[in-house]
């Protein structure tokens, strides 16, 4: 689990630089630099939540540790979007998701990787 919860904070730094540059949604889609962020950002959140997924399957209580099951359960169900309803992610749910949810997942996986 160690190397899972280390890979995603290294997921989340490599979002975070990506996403430096996007000040709003329409930045992701105006040209082929913003395209590549927001397919980059998507394959980084996708495996987040795979990886996220494969800890909940080894140790279901480990993750509620930290926060409730539907806190991790958004997160995995935006992995199962990104997987297999690719078409229906728009620009502005990954703006949001960069914006406004990635300081605290780096903050509770952190707080996981203390727990180990």
């Amino acid at each position: 689990m160690n190397e899972l919860l280390k890979f995603i904070l290294q997921s989340i730094a490599l979002i975070n630089n990506r996403f430096e540059v996007i000040n709003v949604s329409d930045d992701f889609i105006q040209n082929d630099d913003g395209l590549m962020r927001l397919d980059a950002i998507s394959m980084r959140l996708q495996s987040i939540g795979e990886a996220l997924k494969n800890i909940d399957k080894r140790d279901r209580d480990f993750l509620l540790s930290v926060a409730d099951k539907e806190y991790w359960s958004n997160i995995i169900k935006t992995r199962e979007i990104l997987t297999h309803h690719y078409i229906d992610i728009d620009s502005e749910t990954i703006y949001m998701i960069c914006d406004e949810k990635l300081d605290e997942l780096e903050k509770n996986v952190s707080i996981l990787l203390d727990k180990l």
